[in-house]
Order: structure tokens, then sequence, then C-alpha cells
């Protein structure tokens, strides 16, 4: 099966982009392709779930496990959710958007400041 997390480098930054759905089946190459963007040691490393329609506890948990280990260096995770759906209803039911910045596009993602107030984060 192809690797369906594509990832790329916008102005400097590790940006992976998930598929349409993100569960159990999926979370591992989702995990792959973080752990390799991460192990990078650029400061900030951007999810884009645009594409991304559905996703399960497997995925959150991959990407708190995720923010947890960047976060231990001193470093930061962003998410790109989509403008509406299931992904940001999710984000805040389990209250995900309260410690891992979410933003509506790319971006926004890279023009934030970690510390300061920013209108750009959701």
């Amino acid at each position: 099966m192809p690797d369906s997390y594509v990832r790329t480098v916008v102005n400097g930054v590790p940006v992976v982009a998930t598929p349409a759905e993100i569960d159990i089946t999926t979370a591992g190459r989702l995990r792959a392709a973080l752990l390799d963007l991460a192990g990078g040691g650029q400061p900030e490393v951007i999810v884009d779930m645009t594409r991304t329609q559905f996703c399960d506890s497997s995925a959150l948990s991959v990407l708190i496990r995720t923010y947890k280990s960047i976060a231990a260096e001193d470093r930061e995770l962003r998410l790109v959710l989509p403008a509406d759906g299931i992904v940001p209803y999710i984000m805040a039911l389990t209250g995900v958007d309260r410690f891992i910045p979410c933003f509506a596009s790319i971006e926004e993602a890279l023009a934030h400041r970690p510390g300061g107030a920013d209108p750009a984060t959701r």
C-alpha cells in the first residue's frame, strides 16, 4: 500500500499532509511520517489535516504522543484543520485543540509565534 502521508517542507518548516481517513489501520504510517519529520530537529512541525474527513482515537493518540515528544524538546507541533466536518469537532470535543495549536491554513500555522496572542489560532 502506498504511503498516503505526503511530507514536504514549506518555508523551512516540515509539513505532513494526512489522507482522508486516519484510523487504526493507517495510524502507524502517520506515526512513521511524524517521527521522520520530527527527527529533523526543526523548531516546529505542521500536520496538514485539511483533506482528513475522519480520524479515530488511534490518530489522536499518535498526535498527542508526537506533541509530547516535540514539546519536551521545546519545539511545537501545529495542526491545520479543515474548515468544517468531524475533525475540528473531534479536536474540540477531546480538548486536543487546547494544547496543540490548531489553524485554518498552513500560512496561519507558519505565521504563528509561540507564547504570544495569535488571532489566527482557532
